[in-house]
C-alpha cells in the first residue's frame, strides 16, 4: 500500500486535488486511480485532479485530469489554484509563468487574488440560440431568462452529448445578463459531468460574449461558488487579447491518503 500527500484547493468552489510531483513519481497513465481520488463517495472528491512538476521553460508544469481521470483542455480555476499552490511549495513568489496544454500562461497574486492571463480569443461563433467559442476549453454560450430555476443538468448534458459535438463534447453555460457588465453565470462540464459551482474557462468565454455585444471591460461574474471578475481588450479585428480571469484561490485542506 503506498501513501499519497495531497492538498485540497478550491477556487469559487470549483475545487482540485493538488498533488507534488515534482519526483515525477505518479503514474500519469492510472486514470482509475486519478478517477478514484476525485470521487466523492469514495475518496477525497474533486472536479479535477492537478499534478505540479518542474519544467525547464518555466517555472512549473501544470498537468491537469478531469474527474473521470482524463487529461482535458485547459482549466481556469484550477490554474489559478496550481498558482496558489506553487507559492505554497515556495516555487514562486508573487508572480510566475507555468506550462499549461496551451502553452506557457503568466499569473500574478496581489490583494489575496489570482490574476490569470488566458489564451488570446478571436473567433466567437454566432448561431441562433447560441455561441460558441474556445477559451483554452470549449464551451457552448446560451442565454436564459430564469437562470435560478433553469435545468442545468439535464439541458446541458443534452447539449453537451448532441451535435454537433458528440462524443468529444463541449461544456455548456447558461447565462443570465444582470446588467451591461455583470453576469450570472451556471455550467455543465463535460468529463465531471454535472454542474459545478463555477468554471474559470466559461465564465471567461460568457464574459468575452457579453464584451462582443457591448459590455466593457471587466465584466463582473457571479457563480454558485462565488464571484469572479474578466478584464479584456477588443481590437478592431474582433481579437480579444490581455484576458484575464481574476479571482480567489484557497486551501481546503491537506492530508495523506492510502491507495
Amino acid at each position: 500500500m503506498n501513501n499519497i500527500q495531497f492538498f485540497k484547493y478550491q477556487g469559487t468552489g470549483n475545487d482540485f486535488v493538488m498533488i507534488d510531483d515534482r519526483s515525477e513519481s505518479f503514474d500519469l497513465n492510472n486514470h482509475l486511480l486519478i478517477a478514484h481520488l476525485c470521487s466523492r463517495k469514495f475518496s477525497i472528491g474533486a472536479d479535477g485532479l492537478i499534478l505540479i512538476r518542474n519544467h525547464e521553460e518555466a517555472d512549473f508544469e501544470m498537468i491537469y485530469y478531469n474527474a473521470d481521470g482524463q487529461l482535458t483542455s485547459l482549466c481556469g480555476n484550477g490554474s489559478r489554484c496550481v498558482v496558489q499552490f506553487a507559492r505554497q511549495l515556495g516555487m514562486i513568489a508573487n508572480q510566475c509563468n507555468f506550462m499549461t496544454v496551451e502553452g506557457i500562461l503568466n499569473a500574478k497574486i496581489s490583494d489575496g487574488l489570482v490574476y490569470l492571463n488566458m489564451p488570446d480569443v478571436k473567433d466567437i461563433e454566432i448561431h441562433q440560440n447560441h455561441y460558441f467559442l474556445n477559451t483554452g476549453s470549449p464551451h457552448h454560450i446560451c442565454f436564459v431568462d430564469d437562470i435560478d430555476n433553469h435545468d442545468v443538468f439535464n439541458h446541458g448534458k443534452k447539449i453537451r452529448n448532441g451535435a454537433p459535438y458528440f462524443k468529444e463534447g463541449s461544456n455548456v453555460n447558461f447565462v443570465k445578463s444582470i446588467a451591461a457588465d455583470q453576469i450570472f453565470v451556471r455550467t455543465y462540464e463535460r468529463g465531471v459531468e454535472d454542474e459545478t459551482l463555477s468554471c474559470g474557462t466559461g465564465v471567461t468565454a460568457a464574459a468575452l460574449v457579453q464584451g462582443l455585444n457591448g459590455a466593457k471591460s471587466p465584466v463582473k461574474v457571479k457563480t454558485l461558488g462565488g464571484d469572479l471578475q474578466i478584464s479584456f481588450e477588443k481590437d478592431n479585428n474582433g481579437l480579444f487579447k490581455n484576458i484575464q480571469l481574476i479571482g480567489p484561490a484557497e486551501l481546503v485542506f491537506s492530508g495523506t491518503i492510502s491507495i
